[in-house]
C-alpha cells in the first residue's frame, strides 16, 4: 500500500470521526426531501497549524483568523490558537492551569488568538525572532471553513519582504515542488506536531537526476505539541537548485510547509502542492511578474508529457517555446517561463498530451528589478470547490485572481465585515472558459483592519483562485500569494441503509 493509498485512509477516519457526532443528531428524516438535506452537514471540529515565523529580529508577524457564517450550524463554539508548547502544558495540566517558578500555579496563558463571531476576523500580532509554532482548534459554528494566515514583514536581511502561508491541516503526506539548495537559498521544513504523542517522519529529496542521498532524513521525531525547523542543506551534501521535498509520517500526522529565504530575492513559504494528478491549474500569476519558473515532479514509475498552457483575459495562450513539458518518473524538472505575463494576470494549466500521470507542481514567481526583487511561489492548487476564503485583505494591495480552465462559471464573492469595522458586501462575476480575471472586489464600506475574501461557485465547471497580498514596510515592497482551494467546510453523510432502532431492545 503506497504512502498516498494511506492518507487518504487516514483522511477518511479523521472525517468520520468529525462528522460521526452530525450524523447521530441528524433529525429524522422521513421524507424524501428530508434525506436529501441531510446529504450534507457543516464539520463539527477543525484543527490548524501554524509554522513558527521568520528567525529574523526584525520580523512582525500578524495572525488572522476568519470563519464563515454557514448554516445549519448551533450557537456554542470557539475557535483560538495557542503556542505549541503552552498546548501542552494545558493538557498535561489538565485544568487550564499551569505551575508557576514558586511551585504555586497560576492561570493559563492567554491563546495568542481567539475567534468572536463567524464572519468577522480576528487579529493577533508577534514580534521578534522567538515566536513559536501555533496549535490551532476550531468546533461548534467556528470549525466550517475556518481559515487562519500567518503573515511576517521582514525589514531587511535575508528573505526581506512578505512572508505569508496559510496554517495547514495535520496530514500525514505533503510534497514541495520548487525548494531549492542553491548558494543564495536558506530552505527550511517547518513541522507541527499538535498531538500527545511524537510523530515520526521521513523527508525526501528529489533533484534533476532522481533521489538525493541523505544522512539523516529518515525518522525525524518530531516531540508531543512542538515545532521542528529541519534545514534542507543539514539533510544531503548535494547543493542543487530545483529541488521536491516529500514529507511522509511514518506515526503521527503533522503540519508541514517550506519557509525559502533568498540572499537577493527575499522570502516566502512554499505551501503543499494538490495531490499528485494528470491535470494541475496554479493559479493567478500576477500580471507584473518580472520572472516565472515551473517545476514539476512525478512520483510514479513513468514519464510524464504536459501540454503547457497559460489562461490569460482574453483565452488560453501557449507559452512560446515551451509549448510542452517532459518530466522523467522519479526526476524534478523546472523550466523558465521568463516574462510570460507581458502585463496580464494568468494562470497555468498542465495536461497530459497522451496518457494521464500523476503530477506535482509549483511556481516561483519574481516581481521587481534589481535589488527590488521579491519573490513568491504558487503551488498546484485544488478547486474552490462550493466555498474557499483569502484572510488578511487589506484596503490597498489585495488582488484576487480567478481562473476557469475548462468551463465558464458564475461565481459570489463575500467580503467580510472589517476586523475593526465596516459592513460586509457581496458581487457576483462570470468568468469565461479558458480565462483569468483579475476581479474587482468588494471592499467593505467603512472597512477598519482586514477583511476576508470567501469565493463560493454558483455554476458552471471548476474554478481556481489566489489572493496575491502586497505590502511596504520600511521601504522595501514584498508581497505573497495564497491559493484558495476547497475549504472542506460540508461533509456528505451517507444515509443509513436500514432503521437500526428495530434492533434495540
Amino acid at each position: 500500500m503506497n504512502r498516498t493509498t494511506l492518507s487518504l485512509i487516514a483522511g477518511g477516519t479523521a472525517l468520520a470521526a468529525v462528522t460521526g457526532l452530525a450524523a447521530l443528531t441528524t433529525p429524522d428524516a422521513s421524507s424524501a426531501n428530508a434525506a436529501q438535506a441531510a446529504a450534507e452537514l457543516p464539520v463539527e471540529r477543525t484543527s490548524l497549524l501554524c509554522p513558527a515565523p521568520s528567525t529574523s529580529d526584525l520580523a512582525e508577524t500578524t495572525y488572522t483568523s476568519f470563519t464563515p457564517a454557514t448554516k445549519g450550524t448551533g450557537s456554542d463554539g470557539k475557535a483560538e490558537l495557542r503556542s505549541a508548547a503552552q498546548e501542552s502544558r494545558d493538557k498535561a495540566d489538565g485544568k487550564g492551569e499551569k505551575a508557576d517558578d514558586a511551585g504555586g500555579t497560576g492561570k493559563a496563558d492567554k491563546p495568542v488568538l481567539e475567534a468572536k463571531e463567524p464572519g468577522t476576523p480576528v487579529t493577533g500580532d508577534t514580534s521578534g525572532a522567538d515566536s513559536p509554532a501555533l496549535v490551532g482548534t476550531a468546533d461548534g459554528r467556528f470549525a466550517p471553513g475556518w481559515t487562519v494566515q500567518e503573515t511576517t514583514e521582514v525589514a531587511a536581511g535575508t528573505g526581506r519582504g512578505l512572508q505569508g502561508v496559510n496554517c495547514t491541516a495535520p496530514d500525514t503526506e505533503f510534497w514541495f515542488p520548487g525548494a531549492s539548495m542553491a548558494a543564495d537559498r536558506t530552505d527550511y521544513v517547518h513541522l507541527t506536531n499538535p498531538d500527545d504523542s511524537a510523530a515520526v517522519v521521513d523527508i525526501e529529496l528529489y533533484g534533476k537526476d532522481g533521489a538525493l542521498e541523505t544522512t539523516v532524513g529518515e525518522g525525524i521525531t518530531v516531540q508531543p505539541h512542538s515545532g521542528e525547523p529541519i534545514l534542507l542543506s543539514t539533510l544531503t551534501s548535494e547543493k542543487q537548485d530545483n529541488v521536491t521535498v516529500h514529507v511522509s509520517v511514518r506515526s503521527g500526522r503533522v503540519g508541514a510547509s517550506v519557509q525559502a529565504l533568498d540572499d537577493k530575492l527575499g522570502g516566502d513559504w512554499l505551501a503543499a502542492s494538490a495531490d499528485p494528478a494528470g491535470s494541475l491549474v496554479l493559479p493567478g500569476i500576477p500580471k507584473d511578474a518580472t520572472s516565472v519558473r515551473l517545476v514539476a515532479f512525478t512520483p510514479g514509475d513513468a514519464d510524464a508529457d504536459l501540454k503547457v498552457r497559460l489562461a490569460a483575459p482574453s483565452g488560453p495562450i501557449t507559452p512560446a517555446g515551451n509549448e510542452t513539458l517532459h518530466v522523467k518518473a522519479g526526476m524534478t524538472s523546472a523550466v523558465d517561463l521568463g516574462d510570460v505575463m507581458r502585463g496580464e494576470t494568468g494562470s497555468l494549466v498542465l495536461t497530459p498530451t497522451d496518457r494521464s500521470v500523476p503530477v506535482v507542481a509549483a511556481l516561483r514567481v519574481v516581481r521587481g528589478k534589481g535589488t527590488g526583487q521579491e519573490t513568491a511561489f504558487i503551488p498546484a492548487s485544488r478547486p474552490v470547490g462550493p466555498r474557499a476564503t483569502a484572510v488578511d485583505n487589506r484596503a490597498k494591495g489585495t488582488t484576487l485572481s480567478v481562473t476557469a480552465p475548462f468551463r465558464a462559471a458564475k461565481i459570489k464573492v463575500t467580503a467580510s465585515a472589517g476586523s475593526d469595522g465596516g459592513t460586509a458586501a457581496t458581487k457576483t462575476y462570470t468568468i469565461r472558459s479558458g480565462t483569468t480575471q483579475d476581479v474587482q472586489v468588494p471592499v467593505p464600506s467603512g472597512l477598519k483592519g482586514t477583511y476576508a475574501l470567501t469565493v463560493e461557485s454558483v455554476s458552471g465547471g471548476p474554478v481556481y483562485a489566489s489572493r496575491t497580498l502586497a505590502a511596504t514596510t520600511e521601504g522595501v515592497s514584498g508581497f505573497t500569494v495564497q491559493t484558495l482551494p476547497d475549504d472542506r467546510g460540508m461533509v456528505a453523510v451517507p444515509e443509513a441503509d436500514e432503521d437500526l432502532s428495530v434492533l434495540q431492545r
